[in-house]
């Protein structure tokens, strides 16, 4: 009976202590971050730039992205460490900043070039960071890059995360971001993103048309371990892919072999990259098979894709323009920067891990003096109902 009525008393004890949610925040109590920036201010201060919901723009019937007033918020402050800033950004916001909806996380170049580490280290060490936020970096300020409007989405941190979850360019989310920079042999890259113009709008009493400037992804921020050290342009950036094997789902276009003047467009289905190191003691090179498959979908010129020798040309041509693309990133790599940001380190460890401890330490060096051998396929699967002569004719 006695160790009944202790048990009793136990859970009744508990029911009290561990009920309700002592730490509950309403969602009339938050300021929900959708985008942050990381800026670095003068004597070497750290400015962070919130893009903020407004609470009645996200509620049904709210303002749009084309609505006359804006969305969002955008709010700065500076301070001795990304937490003082945000401190003292506490003190301007009515509400408790919220930081579990942040879609994006923007590195001004200045703050990049010298050095991420500590600026990250807060991000890891919160617990109300997202490890999906995508990790970009500006061509100049990073509050400039927020306090741009989408015309499109709600907000311009949504934009961008939309186009860094499409793929269409090199994304890369915080987890990974920080697994690069921790990673022996491995440099980071993240996105780059640039004010744009990004489309034009007339209505009905404008005498001109108004030009709408936007956020867009073009290209790649290249790092050395945690300090950006330049640039891969958009078709430089196609290169990088292909060479890390993360096929970039989109478009080749390339001139016809019998009408140079025309054009040819594949859309890119599917395709690998396999790489094998190898080593004899002294030098260091790799071998490089690209796999591509996809379908021709437009084709401005008149020659007969069905015909196996026209199309096996076809194929050749379009090896060779991934090829062309996948050395432009190589060469900038290699010799302007001096790092690997292929994950060649990587491959070289699993196939040689007792010669990778002697190399580990010196890597980018090894790396910048290694030779690579491109062997590149492209497979044309689907060309179309009917054959290009047939169409033209009809």
């Amino acid at each position: 009976m006695k160790k009944l009525l202790a048990c009793l008393f136990l859970l009744v004890i508990m029911t009290v202590v561990i009920s309700g949610c002592w730490s509950r925040k309403e969602m009339s109590e938050l300021a929900i971050v959708l985008g942050a920036g990381v800026d670095r201010a003068p004597d070497d201060q750290v400015r962070l730039t919130l893009q903020l919901a407004k609470p009645g723009a996200f509620t049904a019937g709210g303002e749009g992205g084309g609505g006359k007033e804006t969305p969002t918020w955008v709010v700065s402050e500076t301070g001795k460490t990304v937490l003082d800033a945000q401190r003292k950004l506490a003190g301007r916001i009515s509400r408790h900043i919220y930081w579990a909806h942040d879609v994006i996380l923007v590195f001004g170049e200045e703050a990049a070039r010298h050095g991420v580490l500590r600026y990250t280290n807060y991000f890891y060490r919160t617990p109300q960071s997202r490890e999906t936020m995508w990790i970009m970096v500006a061509k100049g300020e990073a509050k400039d890059i927020l306090e741009t409007h989408s015309q499109l989405e709600k907000s311009s941190a949504q934009d961008i995360g939309y186009l860094a979850r499409a793929k269409t360019g090199y994304s890369v989310n915080f987890k990974n971001f920080i697994v690069m920079l921790s990673t022996r042999g491995a440099n980071p890259i993240a996105s780059r993103v640039d004010i744009v113009e990004r489309g034009i709008t007339q209505g009905p009493e404008q005498e001109k048309p108004t030009i709408h400037k936007g956020a867009a992804l073009t290209g790649t921020a290249v790092f050395r371990k945690d300090k950006l050290v330049g640039w891969l342009d958009e078709s430089e950036t196609r290169g990088l892919l292909w060479l890390r094997g993360e096929v970039l789902k989109g478009v080749i276009t390339t001139p016809s072999l019998a009408e140079p003047d025309k054009e040819i467009s594949m859309d890119v289905i599917r395709g690998s990259t396999e790489v094998q190191p190898q080593y004899d003691g002294e030098s260091v090179w790799f071998n490089v098979k690209i796999v591509v498959e996809g379908d021709l979908l437009e084709q401005q010129s008149g020659e007969e894709i069905l015909d196996r020798e026209v199309r096996e040309a076809l194929e050749k041509e379009i090896a060779r323009e991934i090829e062309e693309k996948t050395r432009l990133a190589l060469e900038k790599a290699q010799r302007e920067y001096g790092v690997d940001i292929f994950d060649f380190g990587e491959a070289f460890h699993r196939k040689y891990p007792k010669d990778w401890l002697e190399l580990k330490d010196r890597w980018d060096e090894v790396f910048a003096g290694a030779g690579v051998d491109f062997t590149v396929e492209a497979h044309i699967r689907y060309s179309g109902l009917q054959s290009r002569r047939t169409a033209l004719e009809e």
